[in-house]
């Protein structure tokens, strides 16, 4: 029930954890734009994001069809993609935030997002 806004701006706060560049920072903000929203990768390029952020939220953004073995290899192999994923999937996983949901959502969560970590190589 809170704005979305409030999703991006604290994986913006996490990614400083992984990687505090100006680089991950933005992408974190825009982690979730291209779909989510009609927004293009032109229209990121036209307002002056750089190519090396838009080639992570590109990596980002989870394609129709697209398993999550080769969704997750793909962030893997960018370093400014792989600290925002790692910040979502803490944000999704937060304690102050699972509580809220059902026992159910909470397990099938848990479940995903462990996955999700063993698949991109990172630690809980």
């Amino acid at each position: 029930g809170a704005d979305y806004i409030t999703h991006p701006a604290r994986v913006a706060e996490r990614v400083r954890d992984y990687s505090d560049t100006p680089a991950a920072i933005a992408a974190a903000w825009l982690h979730d734009v291209l779909e989510d929203t009609p927004t293009t990768t032109d229209e990121l390029r036209e307002a002056g994001i750089p190519d090396h952020v838009i080639a992570a939220v590109e990596l980002l953004t989870k394609r129709p069809g697209q398993t999550l073995e080769d969704y997750c290899a793909g962030v893997r192999s960018n370093p400014i993609a792989l600290a925002v994923k790692q910040a979502d999937v803490d944000d999704n996983t937060s304690p102050e935030r699972t509580p809220q949901l059902s026992a159910e959502t909470r397990e099938r969560l848990a479940q995903k997002y462990a996955r999700t970590r063993h698949l991109l190589g990172v630690a809980p």
